[in-house]
């Protein structure tokens, strides 16, 4: 390629760095991971105020004779939102570092801390099956993670169960999070309802917050059988095992969080159908299933927007799964024989959506 002078070259050069930021963007990933580790936003929190580099060294038992690639890490770290960055007022030559509502939502000891699901999302198992998906598209397997593993994901981390405990703490973590938000910010969205099944609840996280919340609402975990098998329950909370696919118990309302994602379209039918089976069939009579997930581009901003599609790679890379825009979930729901649909988008990159026979 002739690269010529004037403007050809620059829109080549402006080229080189537009691939060099996405062929290194698991520099950002590699760099949160450390800090997440090593425990830099909980040492900058403990401090109590902007912190040093030579005092951060110290609270993290960090040789000091690798604090210039400290300084260097924080500063990709600066750079990418997850620290600010302040000169100290009695030596213009040192920085002070603190903590930004992102690196705030990687505390460790917080109830709704991104720090466990961060963890698993950069972890080797998930990371590298994208490594075989060039080798996926020719082959016949039914995602990378089997191409990677040989087995499909639930099956592996079934006989892992160190990489299962660490997975279900991520998902749990995640789900204090959204609870949290939707009891608080979509109170009106279990207003009449006496019941609700929270289908795929694991132990428990999101229906705890639930019921917690409104005392009067009947909450059942259902998943399967050795996930609930000795799990205590409530006054208002109680743990069921079974199979999505054969029959939900009955409700008001059926809960699916982070559920659907992970099936094929004709799965999905099948899981919506057993759901509406499950539901009173009337709306004025609280019928419906409330399903959080992700609606692709739906009046989110950029970087909403660049994590679902990100995520969306990631459900196809892992188990098969998808994310969806509106008129896929709109097929999804006609196809299940419902009527009607309401979508509220107060969930950062997921939307809540209220489906009714």
């Amino acid at each position: 390629m002739d690269v010529g002078s004037g403007k050809r070259a620059s829109l080549l050069l402006q080229a080189q760095a537009h691939v060099w930021n996405h062929t290194m963007n698991f520099v950002n990933s590699m760099a949160l991971k450390c800090a997440v580790r090593l425990g830099i936003p909980d040492a900058i929190n403990n401090h109590g105020q902007p912190i040093t580099l030579s005092e951060l060294v110290t609270a993290l038992s960090i040789n000091p004779i690798k604090a210039p690639c400290l300084h260097r890490l924080m500063r990709v770290l600066v750079h990418s939102g997850f620290f600010a960055q302040q000169q100290a007022d009695h030596n213009e030559q040192e920085q002070l570092y603190s903590l930004t509502y992102a690196s705030r939502f990687l505390l460790k000891d917080e109830p709704t801390s991104g720090a466990p699901l961060l963890l698993v999302q950069v972890d080797p198992h998930l990371t590298n099956p994208c490594h075989f998906l060039s080798d996926w598209f020719r082959n016949s397997d039914p995602t990378p993670f089997v191409t990677a593993y040989g087995k499909p994901f639930w099956d592996y981390a079934a006989h892992e169960p160190k990489f299962n405990n660490f997975f279900n703490e991520a998902m749990a973590s995640d789900s204090q999070l959204i609870a949290s938000v939707v009891v608080g910010e979509c109170k009106e969205v279990f207003r009449g309802l006496s019941s609700l099944i929270d289908v795929g609840g694991g132990t428990g996280t999101m229906a705890k917050v639930i019921a917690k919340a409104f005392p009067h609402l009947k909450c059942t975990v259902f998943d399967q059988p050795h996930v609930v098998a000795n799990l205590q329950g409530g006054e208002n909370l109680e743990f069921v095992g079974g199979d999505i696919f054969e029959a939900i118990p009955p409700a008001d309302a059926i809960l699916l969080k982070s559920i659907l994602h992970n099936w094929s379209d004709g799965e999905c039918v099948k899981i919506l159908k057993k759901c509406k089976e499950a539901i009173h069939p009337r709306k004025d009579k609280g019928g419906k299933v409330i399903i959080i997930d992700i609606v692709m581009e739906n009046n989110k901003g950029d970087e909403a927007v660049e994590a679902q599609l990100f995520y969306d790679i990631l459900m196809m890379v892992v188990v098969a799964g998808k994310e969806r825009n509106e008129r896929e979930w709109e097929n999804l729901f006609l196809a299940a024989g419902f009527a009607h649909y309401k979508i509220t988008s107060t969930l950062g990159p997921r939307s809540l959506i209220e489906v009714y026979p």
